[in-house]
């Protein structure tokens, strides 16, 4: 079939890579003039199967209001006067219950777990080279408290068959020599042997160009402007320009801006952009800079080292699309970078980023079929796009080519934000449970 992917990120390229395999004719339209230059251009840089949970968690609202006050909050929302922010901050209190999170979590976890294997296969198959290292990742706990109520998701990886190390301070200093200078600080660490890191970036472009190789049309500078349906099916997508392109399929990828384009047919996306922010900075030191993923449980801001930079990300904030450079936030990353890893990076030679993370409510994805005949959703993976987006991509292929999928497919269905019955005569199977 022709298929028409709306969306050059990380999630864009993989459909692109695993729907050309599967035997497709593929085009990719994007308005930016490459790949990968929205919000994968400079995430953390972890492939964190071991550590994908919902942020919706029992007590994140109590820590919400605390955080309010701190001086380096992991999360600042800032009201604005979009009526889609508010229901979906209320959509996301709704999923910070026990029992939410531990269905939530589990489908996160299994999504990505399948996800890793997807990319070891794909790495394989396409040589793909982005500074990947496979060394886990490991998540520091500066007081008794973190590491006390690190017990719960131990629970869940222990369910989920997902290896771990619980560590004391010098286990990870044994695992990360450059903590050793900052050793006083941390009480223990959470380590997830089977995670991996790398440059997203270099990853999402040069899987772009192994995809062209197998055929796969790239149209970048192409800005969308809306998608056109008779109400039964998509019929094209008309862009600025005025074009309209047609296939036989569509998969809507666009992160952040999905629900911009799927709002007019009457699909309600419940995916906010939640922005993020990053600084890339040079090695100083190779033996006092970290050797994978350190994620500072306080800050909730992780410390990544790819060959010769380290890339610090993390921070959220509900402003809706306010791509403001925050010095605040910058601060608050070259402080965690400084105080565990010293001498380990050159923080006054650091770039400063920001992007969208498009985050649904339950932390988990929305890929598959639409109650439109050819539409296909690819999209809402939050923090977790690269860790998730073979596995994502792969269910994705195999759901449009009519191929059993390897994981339930139900779980990460549009339709579980609606109501079953009034999808049904639309000629929408109802997901299988």
């Amino acid at each position: 079939m022709q298929v028409l992917i709306l969306g050059s990120g990380v999630i864009g390229v993989t459909s692109a890579w695993y729907l050309a395999r599967a035997g497709h004719q593929v085009t990719v339209v994007d308005r930016q003039p490459g790949a990968g230059l929205e919000t994968s251009f400079g995430n953390a840089g972890m492939i964190s199967p071991g550590y994908s949970a919902p942020w919706a968690a029992p007590g994140v609202p109590f820590k919400a209001v605390k955080w309010m006050l701190a001086k380096h909050p992991p999360l600042s929302i800032r009201p604005t006067s979009d009526p889609h922010q508010y229901r979906w901050m209320v959509q996301m209190l709704a999923n910070c219950t026990e029992a939410r999170y531990a269905i939530n979590k589990e489908r996160m976890m299994r999504l990505a777990e399948y996800s890793r294997d997807c990319l070891m296969d794909l790495r394989t198959d396409s040589g793909v080279d982005y500074e990947h290292r496979e060394q886990g990742t490991l998540q520091v706990f500066r007081t008794q408290k973190q590491m006390d109520a690190a017990a719960q998701d131990i629970a869940v990886l222990e369910r989920c068959g997902v290896p771990y190390e619980v560590l004391d301070r010098d286990g990870c200093v044994r695992v990360e020599p450059g903590l050793a200078a900052s050793a006083d600080k941390i009480v223990g660490g959470l380590r997830l042997p089977n995670d991996e890191t790398g440059d997203c970036h270099l990853f999402t472009t040069r899987l772009a160009a192994k995809a062209a190789e197998l055929g796969v049309e790239f149209r970048y500078n192409c800005a969308i402007d809306e998608l056109l349906s008779d109400g039964a099916q998509i019929n094209g997508v008309r862009l600025e320009s005025g074009e309209v392109l047609t296939a036989d399929r569509y998969v809507l990828a666009l992160g952040s801006y999905s629900p911009k384009l799927a709002r007019p047919l009457g699909f309600d996306l419940p995916i906010y952009p939640v922005k993020g922010y990053s600084l890339t900075l040079p090695v100083a030191d190779d033996a006092m800079a970290p050797v994978s993923t350190i994620m500072d449980e306080t800050y909730k801001v992780a410390v990544t080292r790819f060959a010769d930079r380290i890339r610090v990300g993390g921070m959220a904030e509900l402003t809706g699309f306010d791509d403001t450079l925050k010095e605040k936030r910058r601060a608050t990353l070259e402080m965690v970078v400084s105080d565990l890893f010293p001498q380990g990076g050159k923080v006054a030679e650091a770039t400063f980023w920001t992007g969208f993370r498009p985050m649904t409510p339950d932390g988990t994805p929305i890929i598959g079929a639409s109650s439109l005949r050819n539409l296909y959703f690819n999209t809402g993976h939050g923090t977790l796009g690269w860790t998730m987006s073979c596995g994502s991509s792969k269910l994705l292929a195999d759901l449009l080519s009519g191929e059993k999928p390897a994981l339930n497919a139900g779980d990460y269905s549009f339709d579980r934000y609606t109501n079953h019955k009034e999808h049904q005569h639309h000629g929408h199977p109802a997901s299988a449970h």
